[in-house]
């Protein structure tokens, strides 16, 4: 699987942090009903492990399913043996080094153009820009001056309005948690998740 290629063809990535594996089950199912084909079940989430090994199970291998919050080497293996299909970090953590050494597709965190530099260097798959917020979708567009080649995602406060703003900045995909899950995540309206879906959907073209 070309990891890289996948992310740019559906351009949102949905991330779900729960209060629960049950919980966060059922987003995946209602985001995949609705559209979205790339997940990343935070690692946050009690129960994180479990669901993913879960969804992963129930899934056709064309819905991605990522490990985030990945920051210990013990996470990192624990996600490999649930079959997560990336892992993703909020900075260089041990679990970033440690999804490199297993071959597993590392979405890595940073901000600063030192920081994306390291990233790539280890062996960063894409560099998860966070918080994008922070300094929003020009940043990413001054990031991208001096670094034209580094495969960029933004995350960190990307709402409906902004996500268009940060591809067209030249982010290959975005990152979207609590303004795509809303209260879903803590046992809220699905079907309210499923009207936010398919307004990120329209507002992306995908």
């Amino acid at each position: 699987m070309d990891l890289l290629a996948e992310l740019r063809s559906r351009k949102l990535l949905a991330i779900i942090r729960a209060d629960g594996a049950d919980t966060a089950l059922a987003c995946v199912q209602t985001l995949v009903e609705a559209g979205i084909t790339a997940l990343e079940i935070s690692l946050t989430t009690p129960g994180g492990i479990e669901a993913i090994a879960t969804a992963r199970s129930q899934y056709d291998p064309h819905i991605l399913i990522g490990a985030g919050t990945v920051v210990t080497a013990a996470q990192a293996d624990e996600v490999a043996a649930a079959h997560a299909d990336f892992t993703v970090t909020p900075a260089i953590t041990r679990g970033a080094h440690r999804s490199v050494e297993l071959g597993l597709p590392l979405l890595c965190g940073a901000l600063t153009p030192t920081e994306v530099v390291a990233a790539l260097d280890l062996g960063a798959t894409a560099v998860k820009i966070f918080p994008a917020k922070v300094h929003g979708p020009g940043y990413l567009a001054e990031l991208r001056a001096p670094l034209p080649d580094a495969p960029l995602i933004a995350v960190g406060g990307v709402d409906a309005v902004s996500a268009p703003k940060y591809l067209a900045a030249g982010a290959l995909a975005v990152g979207v948690g609590s303004p795509l899950l809303g209260d879903a995540a803590t046992g809220g309206s699905l079907s309210e998740l499923s009207i936010r879906a398919s307004r990120f959907r329209t507002e992306l073209n995908i």
